[in-house]
C-alpha cells in the first residue's frame, strides 16, 4: 500500500519512520520500527454485501478474493483498494473451526468493526521482537506463507480492545493480497 491518510498523524505524534532515531542498544525506548498502513481488516456479518456497497458508496474496487472456492472453508473475504487505501472485509461462513468460531465471537462480542491494522515493515522478525521486548502480547510469532506469487512474512500482536496488529513484509511477494486469495475482477 501506498501513502494513508494516517501516515502524517502517526509521524506527527513524535513516532518516526522505520530505522530513523532507532537506539543501537534495543533495550533502550525508541519508536516500534514500522512502515505504512498495509490494510485495515473489518470483520462484518455479510463480507459480500458490505463490499458492494463500500465499493458503490466509496468508489472502491474489488481487488483479491479468499473464501470457499480458494481453500478457505471458515471464512470469506474481499479486498477492496483505491489509491493508498486497502480495506479487507472479513465475515464468518462456518464456525465449525479455531478461525470461523474466533470471528464469529469477535462480531458477537463486538459487532461489525476493525478486527485488524496490518503494518508494513521492512523486516517482520526485528519488529515483532522489538514489541515484544517492550511488552507487546504475541499472538503469531514470525512466519512466512507462500505461494506462486512469491512469500510474505508475517506477525501479530494484540492490541487493547480486541483489535490486533499484523506486521507484513510483502518485498517477496506479486500477489493480490496474501497467499491464498485470488485476483477479484469485481461487482
Amino acid at each position: 500500500m501506498t501513502d494513508t491518510a494516517a501516515e502524517p498523524a502517526l509521524f506527527g505524534a513524535g513516532l518516526a519512520p522505520f530505522g530513523a532515531g532507532l537506539a543501537a542498544d534495543p533495550a533502550e525506548a525508541g519508536p516500534l520500527p514500522m512502515g505504512r498502513a498495509d490494510a485495515v481488516v473489518f470483520a462484518v456479518a455479510d463480507a459480500e454485501r458490505a463490499a458492494r456497497r463500500y465499493c458503490a458508496a466509496l468508489g472502491l474496487r474489488c481487488t483479491a478474493y479468499a473464501g470457499p472456492e480458494t481453500g478457505e472453508p471458515e471464512t470469506l473475504s474481499y479486498v477492496l483498494a483505491a489509491p493508498g487505501t486497502r480495506i479487507v472485509l472479513t465475515s464468518p461462513v462456518r464456525s465449525t473451526g479455531r478461525r470461523g468460531r474466533e470471528l464469529t465471537e469477535h462480531l458477537d462480542r463486538h459487532g461489525d468493526g476493525v478486527l485488524d491494522l496490518s503494518v508494513s515493515v521492512p523486516d517482520v522478525y526485528y519488529a515483532y521482537d522489538y514489541a515484544v521486548d517492550r511488552g507487546a502480547l504475541s499472538l503469531a510469532e514470525p512466519y512466512e506463507a507462500r505461494d506462486d506469487y512469491g512469500a510474505v512474512v508475517l506477525a501479530t500482536i494484540a492490541v487493547p480492545g480486541g483489535t490486533r496488529h499484523t506486521l507484513v513484509d510483502r518485498a517477496g511477494y506479486a500477489g493480490p493480497y496474501l497467499p491464498g486469495y485470488v485476483p477479484c475482477e469485481g461487482f
